[in-house]
């Protein structure tokens, strides 16, 4: 077997790939090392050869700097107004997006990729402007400095010292089809400066005395090229795994980052994103949560994983009391090659012991590839740390709990030492220990280990009030109070952060199992929908407003809200509608609409984007935490695939009733043709053979002709009568008009009708005594036993009699069984029988109409009618049962 073949997987994977990206538009950047080096200026010119050809090309945004020799290559293109925007009193011109996505032009030129838009403009950033242009089928050229590159942000900042704060993430350049590096030395790049080319002179002396040094600019010009070449090596490479399976196999190795939220975290994920990038491996940034971690280092944890999202890889939350456990167990289960981890602080204990989380990947992670990032602010970060312990702008109310608690542990142990030795008394302060452990944090509760500890050892050992110790026997009871102390305390810390972790975790599987329960039960999408919006703000606290995409006309309506009042405005629906129509997240905490109050998230399904669901919090949490994110995430995703569900099942329910209907119309045609034709057969026959009859026609004969023109037309009647209350039990509920009558009379009545149409017809009848009354419809009633009598005494034989009797049920129910002694039903027929236009035996005897209207009626007054064998298995027996009413509580 050739090992060198084709890899068909990846050939097919990249086949659907290019199909895909087909059908967006292609992007092409002009990469510089700085500003000034001619990047609009290459992309005009070659926009310019384009136009020649015929491309239609619409300039959305170019910025020329008042450079005349830009300026001379816009002449002859179209350049699209740009929109103007309110800002602080003050009117500013962005892009026009809609305008360019209306116009649609084959070719739209976009500078500067990197431009942070003014807030009030729909995206933040200048390249999601783009990617909607591509999203929507436009080509695209634009241009970028090196130093605008998320990824390489710190690396720019240790070469030139300036951090640049407008950054474009690494995983737009994934979409880009064609790459053009522009270069120029330094020394012309820096002449250029001089001469005012790139910008006016009071700017170009301070750009030259700091970031426009050769220095700078060599490095940044070689950072460029290696940028520009890995860009290029990474397209190479995906050839290359396509076509073959061998040397696409270690290509996917997956890299592990761990980040603890501190001040390295974006260095570090950035440094993951390169690494990623060279081995053209997926990546993803996991954070352990250990319980320990303050609202501040939250925020920063979610800023990160926003960053890392931006940068292309995916982020994981673990829950653990053991970061190195939790990391070597996921990267075992998702097969990581490599785990990137920043140099952690120095802790001499815990490295004495072993304990630190390098150490224990290094001793426990021998088939994974370790890496040890020492990153710039490490140090300054471990002394910012230990400062803020010290001011504790967060947690001061914690140790002064712990405090507090320690203090009346010394004031207790001073009025039971007369009583109690001193190794009990240590037992006093163990115990404040651990009630501090249990309700607090592991760095706490050292504390108060500690604090207990001095405290004993200066109130209560010899000599009193000093830290001395000078009885030899004192020395252990002291040291091992404290090795309790600080075990115990750690212990019961680390058993409270568990708890509070397997709460929340708990939290997070209750909410989404009572919500599964709920859209279990869904029956349609409002039922859906308004279980989502109960459980998105029970569980996260806000505001809750689901739009849906209506099917005609695409505009999203509001299906329901919690509270009831909440309302969005048009800015809000305009950007609900933009997450709907792009199945991509907006409003706060995203890059799109930043500004609004609303969170937009899209509900998403195979077939395509349902609507969104809309989420305020209170603007007094910050930022929106990583867990309220994936449950709300979670949510929304469940309700999507039920609305799905529903639609799918209102779909099968509908051509189901459809396939139905057809057959009905079908089979309701033939039994009206088979019905009318014969009784309109022999009423013409009988009338033509009066109407050409002489004077020889007997009386006799005459009068039987007459007698079957009146038959047939009493059979057409009835058959016609049938029909009609077949059109009002389709038409929908019959509108009952009841009273109380009882059941011998509506059952005398019906067998009056019946001796007119069979006067030889023998009917038994046994009825229980002291029946009560039924509270019905007299005439339905009547009509739906006429019915069922008429049937039997069709199929019954000449001579045998129909039997009729009624009986309680339970006290509650009347059953009124009619047997007749035909030649019965088969059990599969009998399951039929009251459908719509299902007859029994020959259909010019029996139209089957009768039955199906029976159906109806007696299932109008709550009743139900059913069909089994005759006794002894002759005949058929139709059973009606109805309910009975309690007289007084019917009246009212």
């Amino acid at each position: 077997m050739d090992d060198r073949r084709p890899d068909p997987d990846r050939l097919l994977a990249r086949v659907v790939a290019d199909e895909a990206e087909q059908r967006r538009g292609k992007l092409k950047v002009f990469l510089g090392a700085a500003p000034g080096v001619g990047k609009t200026y290459a992309m005009l010119n070659a926009a310019r050869e384009l136009r020649k050809q015929g491309v239609d090309i619409v300039v959305g945004v170019v910025e020329t700097h008042g450079r005349k020799e830009t300026e001379a290559l816009l002449a002859g293109l179209e350049v699209l107004p740009r929109q103007r925007i309110e800002y602080r009193e003050r009117a500013r011109e962005e892009m026009d997006l809609d305008a360019l996505l209306r116009r649609r032009p084959a070719l739209a030129l976009v500078d500067e990729l990197a431009h942070s838009n003014v807030p009030g403009a729909r995206h933040e950033r200048r390249y999601q402007d783009i990617e909607e242009l591509l999203d929507a089928g436009i080509d695209v050229f634009t241009t970028i400095n090196v130093q605008h590159l998320e990824s390489l942000n710190d690396v720019v900042e240790q070469i030139t010292h300036v951090r640049v704060r407008e950054t474009v993430p690494d995983a737009f350049l994934d979409r880009l089809q064609d790459i053009v590096l522009i270069d120029l030395p330094p020394r012309e790049l820096i002449e250029r400066l001089r001469q005012g080319k790139v910008y006016m002179q009071e700017r170009a002396q301070a750009a030259l005395d700091r970031f426009f040094s050769p220095t700078n600019l060599a490095a940044l010009r070689e950072l460029a090229m290696q940028t520009a070449a890995n860009l290029v090596d990474a397209d190479l490479r995906d050839d290359l795994a396509a076509n073959s399976a061998a040397g696409g196999a270690s290509l996917r190795r997956r890299v592990l980052v761990a980040v603890d939220g501190h001040e390295y975290t974006e260095y570090l994920i950035r440094v993951a994103r390169r690494f990623a990038e060279r081995r053209q491996a997926p990546w993803t940034v996991v954070h352990v949560d250990t319980g320990d971690r303050s609202r501040t280092d939250g925020d920063k944890l979610q800023a990160a994983l926003q960053l890392a999202q931006r940068l292309g890889g995916s982020t994981v939350l673990l829950r653990g009391s053991s970061v190195a456990d939790e990391l070597l167990s996921y990267a075992g289960r998702h097969g990581v090659s490599s785990i990137i981890i920043g140099r952690t602080r120095e802790r001499p204990l815990a490295r004495a012991f072993n304990r630190t989380i390098t150490q224990q990947l290094l001793n426990r992670g021998a088939r994974f590839e370790l890496t040890i990032v020492n990153t710039p602010l490490a140090r300054i970060g471990s002394r910012r740390r230990l400062a803020g312990e010290l001011q504790w702008p967060e947690r001061l109310h914690e140790y002064g709990l712990a405090t507090a608690v320690s203090a009346v542990a010394v004031v207790l142990c001073a009025g039971l030492e007369r009583w109690l030795p001193l190794a009990s008394l240590a037992l006093v302060f163990l115990c404040a220990v651990l009630l501090v452990a249990v309700s607090s944090r592991t760095s706490v509760s050292i504390y108060t280990a500690l604090l207990c500890f001095l405290a004993y050892n200066f109130f209560f050992t010899e000599p009193r009030l000093s830290l001395r110790i000078t009885s030899a026997a004192d020395v252990v009871p002291v040291m091992a109070f404290l090795a309790a102390a600080l075990v115990c305390g750690q212990l019961a810390a680390r058993q409270h952060a568990q708890v509070v972790m397997l709460r929340a975790a708990n939290e997070h599987a209750r909410v989404l199992l009572a919500l599964g329960e709920r859209l279990a039960g869904a029956v349609d999408e409002a039922q859906v929908f308004q279980a989502g919006c109960e459980a998105h703000a029970t569980a996260l606290e806000c505001a809750v407003v689901m739009l849906r995409r209506d099917s005609d006309d695409g505009s999203l309506r509001r299906v329901c809200a919690v509270p009831a009042e909440v309302q969005l405005d048009a800015r809000d629906m305009a950007t609900a509608d933009w997450a709907t129509a792009n199945a991509r997240p907006a409003g706060r905490d995203t890059e799109t609409v930043a500004s609004s109050v609303w969170w937009f998230l899209p509900l998403v399904v195979k077939g395509g984007c349902l609507g969104a669901v809309a989420l305020r919090f209170s603007s007094a949490r910050g930022r929106i935490r990583d867990e309220q994110r994936r449950l709300a995430e979670a949510i929304v995703q469940q309700m999507a695939l039920a609305a799905d569900r529903a639609a799918l099942a209102a779909n099968l329910e509908s051509a189901r009733v459809e396939g139905e209907t057809e057959q009905l119309r079908t089979a309701l045609l033939a039994s009206v043709a088979d019905g009318l034709g014969s009784p309109l057969a022999a009423t013409v026959a009988a009338a033509a053979s009066l109407a050409s009859s002489d004077a020889t026609m007997s009386e006799e004969t005459r009068r039987g002709l007459v007698d079957i023109v009146r038959r047939e037309g009493e059979r057409l009647d009835r058959y016609v009568q049938n029909l009609l209350d077949m059109t009002r039990l389709g038409a929908g509920p019959i509108k009952l008009r009841r009273d109380w009558v009882g059941l011998a009379e509506i059952l005398d009545s019906a067998l009056s009708g019946l001796r007119k149409l069979f006067p030889r017809l023998e009917v038994s009848v046994d009825m229980e005594p002291d029946l009560p009354p039924l509270f019905v419809h007299g005439a339905l009633i009547e009509q739906a036993l006429f019915n069922i009598l008429e049937n039997a005494a069709r199929f019954s034989p000449p001579g045998a009699a129909v039997a009729v009797t009624a009986r309680r049920d339970g006290g509650s129910t009347l059953v009124l069984d009619i047997q007749d002694r035909g030649p019965g039903i088969a059990e599969e027929e009998r399951r039929r029988l009251f459908g719509k236009a299902q007859g029994r035996g020959d259909a010019s005897r029996s139209t089957g109409l009768g039955l199906a209207i029976v159906r109806g009626m007696i299932g109008a007054h709550g009743g139900r009618v059913e069909a089994f064998a005759g006794d002894a298995g002759v005949g058929t027996t139709i059973r009606v049962t109805l309910p009975l009413a309690e007289h007084e509580a019917a009246k009212t």
